[in-house]
């Protein structure tokens, strides 16, 4: 299971991949205002290629759930699942606990854990031990301005590969 944030990640000021980011508008029904993103191509090819592939089920945990079917459009990804149903979804560090609470759980149900955050990863200690404990858990924290890079994208479809029979 991925559970893949957005602002920071996804959406990023200076994502690099070999070219410029492409950019758009997107309507959020929830905050009625329009949001402007910006993406590397490649790195949305990527993550609806590994989709595509059956080896991880990816959840959007991120502020963007109730709109996240814009997103999805946007990039051609197909529809995921929401691992935050709050309504309403609490802002920046106020939603970090039910971040938190979606990794648990898919831990808790024993499947391998992918979680991609820019802010909400619990910082080296306990609680980040826990979550990583016997090699279940990817923790992938990148630079808000640059999100995710082709390196992460390597760890993952590795990590991804590993679990598979």
């Amino acid at each position: 299971m991925w559970l893949l944030d957005v602002d920071g990640v996804v959406n990023a000021t200076r994502p690099g991949w070999g070219g410029p980011p492409r950019k758009s508008q997107v309507w959020s029904d929830t905050d009625r205002v329009s949001y402007v993103v910006r993406w590397a191509l490649a790195l949305v090819d990527r993550i609806r290629a590994l989709q595509e592939s059956g080896g991880v089920d990816i959840r959007w945990c991120s502020t963007w759930c109730p709109d996240a079917h814009r997103l999805e459009y946007l990039w051609r990804l197909p529809p995921l699942a929401r691992a935050i149903t709050a309504d309403p979804i609490p802002r920046g560090p106020a939603c970090w606990p039910l971040k938190l609470a979606a990794a648990r759980a898919v831990l808790a149900e024993g499947r391998r854990l992918v979680w991609t955050d820019d802010e909400a990863l619990p910082p080296p200690g306990r609680l980040r031990d826990e979550l990583t404990a016997g090699g279940q858990a990817l923790l992938i924290e990148p630079r808000s301005k640059r999100g995710l890079q082709p390196e992460d994208l390597d760890r993952i479809e590795a990590f991804v590969a590993a679990s598979q029979p």
